[in-house]
Formats: C-alpha cells, sequence, structure tokens
C-alpha cells in the first residue's frame, strides 16, 4: 500500500530553490537521463539584459557569469515573437551565426536543446533551458513530459522572485521609506545595486561566487538602508551635517535593518528562502570598516561579510558621485581617488579594484540610470 516514492517529495519540503532544481533534474532523469542540464536566464527589464541565474549541472556549466542584451540574441528573441517554445535536435549542424550563447553550449559538448519562455501573470521573466547530451531526442511525447516539467520549474522560480518582491514590498511600505521619506532617491538605488553586481561578477573566480548568489546580491543591495524608517525625520531629513548625537542615533539603523529583516522573514515564514543571510548580512555590516572602526559592531577584515564589503563599495562611489543636500555631484575621477585612498582601510580593496576596472560598465549604468548622477 506504501511501496511507491514520490520522486519530487522534496520540492513540498524545506529547501533552496538550488535545492529543489537539482530535486527536479533527478526525477527527469529517472525518465530521460539524456537531459544533462536545465538551466535559467532571468531577464531585466530595466536594463534589456538577459543573464545566467541558476543551473542543475553541477560545476560542469558553460556560461557562468554571463550576460547579454536581449536584442543580441536574436534566436531568443524569435521565442517571445512566436510565443512558443523552442527546439533544437542537432546543435552541431545550428547556423554557426548564431547568438555567443549558443556556440558556448556546442563547445560544451551539448548535442540538442528545448528553450521555454518564462511567464509571470503574461510578463516575460526569463528562459529555461533543457540540454540533451543526445540528439535528435525532444520528439512530441519527451516534450509534453518536458513542459510539465518546465512549468513546474518556472513556478518555482516565479515563487522565489515573488517571495523577494512581496518582502521588499513590505519592507518599504512599513516605513513609507521609498521616494518619500529617504533622501536617497531610485536612482540612487538603481545604479548601487548594478554596481554590486558589477563587482560581484568580477569576483566571482577570485571568490567562487555563483551567479545565484550575485543575483540576490543585486535584488538585495536596494533594502541596505531599509533600518532609516526607524530614524527620526529631524534626523534623516536633515540638510545640514549630523552633530555627535544625532550620529550616534542615526547609526542605528543597520541594526534595526537586520531586525526587521529578521521579523518579515519569520511573518512572511521566508526562512528558508535563498541566501536569506546575504540580506541580513547587507542590512547588518554594510557601514563595517576594514579597519575596525564601523559599527554597528566594529568587526573588520575577514570577519565583514563579502556582500557587505561589496554593497559598502557601491554605496560610498555612488553617494560621491551624486548631488546630496550638503555636497555638489563628484566627478568620477575625484570618487575613483577617494576610493583608493580609503580602499584597505575602511573599503576592501578587492571590490574597490573591482569597481575602477569596470569603469566602462559603471558609466553605462550612469547613462541609463541618470537621475542625480554626475557621471
Amino acid at each position: 500500500m506504501f511501496k511507491h516514492k514520490d520522486n519530487l517529495h522534496e520540492l513540498t519540503q524545506k529547501g533552496t530553490l538550488s535545492q529543489k532544481l537539482k530535486a527536479t533534474h533527478r526525477s527527469i532523469n529517472e525518465v530521460f537521463p539524456f537531459i544533462v542540464r536545465i538551466a535559467i536566464a532571468i531577464y531585466d527589464p530595466q536594463t534589456k539584459i538577459l543573464k545566467t541565474f541558476i543551473h542543475s549541472s553541477g560545476e560542469d556549466n558553460p556560461l557562468d557569469h554571463y550576460q547579454s542584451l536581449l536584442e543580441n540574441a536574436p534566436s531568443l528573441q524569435a521565442i517571445l515573437k512566436k510565443g512558443q517554445p523552442r527546439v533544437i535536435n542537432d546543435l552541431y549542424n545550428y547556423d554557426p551565426g548564431e547568438h555567443e550563447h549558443t556556440h558556448k553550449i556546442k563547445e560544451f559538448g551539448y548535442a540538442a536543446s528545448y528553450t521555454m519562455p518564462i511567464y509571470n501573470e503574461g510578463i516575460f521573466t526569463g528562459f529555461l533551458f533543457f540540454n540533451s547530451n543526445t540528439k535528435d531526442v525532444f520528439n512530441e511525447s519527451v516534450l509534453r513530459h518536458l513542459d510539465i516539467y518546465g512549468h513546474m520549474i518556472s513556478l518555482l522560480v516565479i515563487n522565489e522572485f515573488s517571495s523577494v518582491h512581496i518582502l521588499t514590498a513590505a519592507l518599504k511600505t512599513t516605513g513609507n521609506i521609498s521616494h518619500l521619506r529617504d533622501p536617497e532617491t531610485g536612482s540612487h538605488l538603481d545604479r548601487m545595486s548594478r554596481y554590486s553586481r558589477i563587482i560581484a561578477e568580477a569576483l566571482a573566480d577570485k571568490y567562487e561566487l555563483n551567479d545565484t548568489y550575485i543575483e540576490h546580491i543585486f535584488m538585495f543591495a536596494p533594502l541596505h538602508d531599509i533600518g532609516k524608517i526607524g530614524i527620526p525625520d529631524n534626523i534623516l531629513l536633515k540638510p545640514g551635517p549630523l552633530n555627535k548625537d544625532e550620529r550616534t542615533i542615526m547609526k542605528t539603523h543597520a541594526h534595526k535593518g537586520k531586525e526587521m529583516i529578521d521579523d518579515l522573514i519569520d511573518n512572511f515564514a521566508l526562512v528558508n528562502f535563498e541566501h536569506v543571510d546575504v540580506l541580513r548580512n547587507i542590512a547588518e555590516f554594510h557601514h563595517e570598516a576594514m579597519n575596525g572602526t564601523g559599527y554597528p559592531n566594529g568587526i573588520k577584515a575577514q570577519e565583514i561579510p563579502l556582500e557587505a564589503k561589496i554593497v559598502a563599495v557601491a554605496d560610498v562611489f555612488d553617494a560621491l558621485t551624486s548631488i546630496r543636500s550638503y555636497k555638489e555631484a563628484w566627478t568620477n575621477a575625484k570618487a575613483i581617488e577617494t576610493l583608493l585612498v580609503i580602499s584597505g582601510e575602511l573599503l576592501d580593496t578587492d571590490c574597490v579594484n573591482a569597481l575602477i576596472n569596470n569603469m566602462d560598465k559603471v558609466v553605462e549604468i550612469q547613462k541609463q540610470f541618470s537621475g542625480d548622477s554626475y557621471g
């Protein structure tokens, strides 16, 4: 009576998106052993960039930290125009003029692929890829089964991002912080979150960072100062420099932010949300300093989580190059000089160098999200 094993039982248990994707892949392989990789790329509608996010192929991944403008991938654009998934049963004989993504897949030895677009309430979110090590395997029978798995995987991804959006909305709405209380504009948050991603991508090889971690830094970076919800208006909105007592109160926002996030994680039952500690660490530790003079805990160097170091550099750079009530915007060159001076003392040297070495990408972001940036 109880001999049957539910191969997808893990999807209903506590676990991260990565664990659930791998569990789904194992289930698929019991029927279709030729499926050697399941991968997801997500779409940023603001920058129109498609970027790798998560995959189930262990260490064997041809597209780590890969991103491209969707307009530069005509074969993927065709999927959206036709409103249908794409089947390539023989990648070896597929048009070599196709996009770089296809070339890398072919070079890695994959022989066939099935690509499904991911939609959330009719809004394009990304692509789901099934890759095979054997050609001519995607017949109608196989595709009907993969469609079921594909939509199930899509719902897992949508649920993950919906959780982020719910948490973000709850945090912002709680104190009406977005655009109304905090003097930092939405453009600042757009820029610094993307600077954070630039830094993380540049450090990926050295620190062995995967795309899922990098994407969560990007998603969570705008919440770094959420604790300012608990700071009185007379301090938060003060046009001039803060006095000693006001600075002491302002510094409490880092710990307040972590407490708020912990409460909301409990209230929304997101304790098993992937990389939830990244969110906590960004909120609490982004004002810590490499020499131990930061706050709220005065930790230093390797004690500071990498994600907090990354966001700190992105935040400081954008603050320097943005107009504030108490200062004019600095040029990028002047801001870089300052970053180099405080590198190693206040800010992490690797993170500073990662930003400086990718100034071409920084300038593009400044152009796109001009807001109050000097550029």
